[in-house]
């Protein structure tokens, strides 16, 4: 049987909270420095309150250490690593090898090191590639958003023992991630760094070959948003461990809708293949609304590449949040219009559509009467027959702003005689775990059954993480009288030591988790991604290199980030393909001699970018023009 973990991410202590109560099994999250969300940092004692509450259902907190780092930066991140460690975080994310470094040397001394995770900033996507980081000491990899079903699957059969983790909702980066260097090399805040400025987001003119506009200012690298949850089953039975939801800088709302819509299809597969899988945290979420995915931001939705390429993964016109079809304009007036179509509407409503140049424009709905709308201005570009979207659904919202989940562990109770009083035992229903605590209290008859009153002092659980779904009476204890109040004591005592067992059970200590490499030794496989463009392993201070020096590689260049002089300057590489999307992909259309074929991305100050199809690899590489 194999544990399914529901992985959300928290902007910070609320998101976290609200993530565990609606259902996720682990939670990601940004300490203050040295995370891929550079903006969004988050204090130790927020990470450790977060870790105490987690622990309490045997979820488990991550933190992210994923960014390259600087010669000045490592000692900080020793002492950050150490402080994370003492407040009881179960792993962190990596993507700078010179932290392996810094492992070795911890290990060597006899020290304990966090549990450490393989970022998805390693760019992993090859059995070579995890396998390799699984010997150097990695539990688990994050595999790269790109791959398909089959690819996963794949991964899995050749290196079994490694723990997947694979993204299943959420924003799209449209480079393969950690080696994207657009906004570093355009604006000077790197991607690496935490500090990516979205380049990915920005309006384009797609030129010809010979410098010819074939389109002029789309978004052509932002993509849709990421949905699978029609592909839970699927992706489990490929081999994957952990479904990750992305969104380190989305709101609670986002975090509590989108955790309790994929928390439920995990709950059903369980139920399904009991055999199969289980949840790895403990408890039932009980949700006060349904889920639904498109009513939170998304800039509408793809299963990107798990199912092979298709058509329609891009999102041209906008990269912002589209939300839900509501409906068509029926009837535009002065200053109200009517929609055609079965959605209810709500005041304080935001709805958006496309105009004629395919600019999307918001609209703020200050009233509604049944489908007649009065928003706070008449928006300029409104047409009657347009399609209306709704983004921002204000009913929807205001129930998700209160308590909208309680997370709770069902507990049996037994309550027996001993010789000198009483043993209450709590058990686990969900696990192998139990707690006694002892009354002792002379025995004497009551001048009335006590059973009606037992049960009601022992199954009152309040705000505790547990609920008594039956409480069982030793023959002889129903004719005993005990104090309500000792009752109470006796029930506190066992719950309290049935926490202190459950924090017992957490999974794997971190040196039980360590790989057997501590020394380090042999060569890091060559990986032809790399060959050209050596700077493409993110070596930004001594520790990386000398990590990759012991290895045997010995041409690897500065980081991207500290040489400004890097010769054929590759930005990005994508399994995103503009000739596919625009239907000019060779495999797929009959080659005419009179096709203009793309050849150069435009920003609109006029820089160029130079497109390579790598028809053979089904990649496109976009470089800086010299």
């Amino acid at each position: 049987m194999r544990a399914l973990e529901l992985l959300s991410p928290a902007k910070n202590l609320e998101c976290g909270i609200a993530a565990i109560d609606h259902g996720a099994d682990a939670v990601y999250i940004g300490a203050e420095r040295f995370g891929a969300r550079a903006a969004v940092g988050n204090s130790l004692e927020d990470i450790g309150a977060l870790c105490d509450y987690a622990h309490r259902f045997r979820a488990r907190v991550y933190v992210t250490v994923n960014t390259i780092l600087y010669d000045d930066e490592l000692d900080d991140t020793e002492r950050l690593i150490e402080r994370l460690q003492d407040v009881g975080v179960d792993a962190i994310l990596v993507q700078d090898m010179g932290i392996l470094q810094m492992r070795r040397e911890w290990l060597k001394a006899g020290r304990t090191f966090p549990e450490i995770h393989a970022s998805t900033q390693t760019d992993n996507r090859t059995a070579e590639k995890v396998r390799w980081l699984h010997g150097e000491g990695f539990s688990r990899v994050v595999l790269a958003r790109e791959l398909s079903l089959g690819e996963i699957g794949e991964i899995h059969a050749a290196v079994p023992d490694v723990e997947l983790e694979a993204f299943v909702h959420g924003a799209l980066c449209v480079s393969y991630s950690g080696v994207c260097y657009a906004s570093q090399h355009c604006f000077g805040r790197s991607a690496n760094r935490g500090e990516c400025a979205q380049f990915c987001r920005m309006k384009f003119d797609l030129l010809d070959t010979e410098g010819r506009e074939l389109v002029h200012q789309r978004h052509l690298l932002s993509l849709r948003d990421m949905c699978r949850i029609t592909d839970v089953e699927a992706l489990a039975d490929a081999g994957v461990t952990s479904f990750k939801i992305e969104g380190r800088l989305k709101d609670v709302t986002y975090v509590k809708n989108v955790v309790a819509a994929y928390s439920r299809e995990l709950d059903e597969l369980v139920r399904r293949c009991p055999e199969k899988y289980c949840r790895a945290s403990l408890g039932t979420a009980r949700h006060h609304f349904t889920p639904q995915l498109n009513k939170s931001f998304n800039r509408g939705f793809t299963d990107y590449f798990l199912h092979g390429r298709t058509s329609g993964i891009a999102s041209f016109d906008t990269p912002k949040s589209i939300g839900e079809p509501v409906g068509k304009v029926k009837e535009i007036r002065r200053n109200a219009f009517t929609v055609a179509g079965t959605a209810v509407f709500n005041n304080g409503d935001g709805l958006c559509f496309f105009d004629a140049s395919h600019e999307l424009t918001g609209v703020r709905i200050n009233r509604v009467e049944n489908n007649c709308l009065f928003p706070q201005r008449m928006p300029i570009g409104l047409r009657v027959g347009m399609p209306l979207y709704r983004n921002s659904d204000a009913d929807f919202e205001r129930r998700l702003s209160q308590q909208s989940a309680v997370r709770k562990m069902s507990v049996s109770m037994r309550w027996a005689l001993s010789a000198d009083g009483y043993v209450l035992t709590v058990s686990l229903e969900e696990a192998d775990v139990s707690a006694s605590a002892s009354l002792i209290y002379a025995h004497q008859e009551a001048e009335k059954p006590q059973g009606e009153n037992v049960r009601r002092q022992l199954s009152r659980l309040g705000d505790t993480a547990f609920e008594c779904v039956r409480v069982e009476l030793e023959e002889g204890t129903e004719t005993r009288f005990v104090p309500s109040s000792m009752l109470a004591d006796v029930r506190r005592k066992a719950v309290a030591r049935l926490e202190e067992a459950i924090q017992a059970m957490r999974s794997a200590s971190p040196e039980g988790k360590q790989a057997a490499r501590v020394d380090g030794g042999g060569s890091v496989p060559r990986l032809p991604l790399y060959a050209s463009h050596p700077y493409m392993y993110n070596v930004s201070n001594r520790y990386a290199r000398a990590f990759y020096a012991e290895r045997g590689v010995g041409d690897v260049s500065p980081a991207f980030e500290q040489d400004a002089h890097t010769p054929s300057r590759l930005l990005m590489q994508c399994r995103h393909c503009l000739k596919y999307e625009l239907g000019m992909c060779p495999k797929s259309v009959e080659k005419s001699s009179g096709n203009r074929l793309p050849g150069f991305l435009r920003l609109a100050d006029g820089r160029r970018f130079r497109l390579e199809f790598d028809c053979k690899h089904c990649q496109m590489n976009v470089y800086a023009e010299e």
